[in-house]
């Protein structure tokens, strides 16, 4: 998991392991597991992409 010190700043370094972002027809970013390749969430409150996630290509 990415490390967050200090703790509190509201900040992370470092990238989400074992997950990965692409870009539905819609527009909307979904997030998937790269283990199962499981999709897991939808970002439906903005079309931008998920924070400290890596993309597909």
């Amino acid at each position: 998991m990415a490390t967050n010190p200090p703790s509190g700043d509201g900040r992370r370094n470092g990238a989400v392991r074992d997950r990965s972002q692409t870009k539905t027809p819609s527009g909307h970013f979904v997030k998937r597991d790269s283990k199962t390749g499981k999709f897991m969430d939808v970002k439906t409150s903005s079309k931008t992409p998920f924070k400290g996630v890596r993309k597909e290509k």
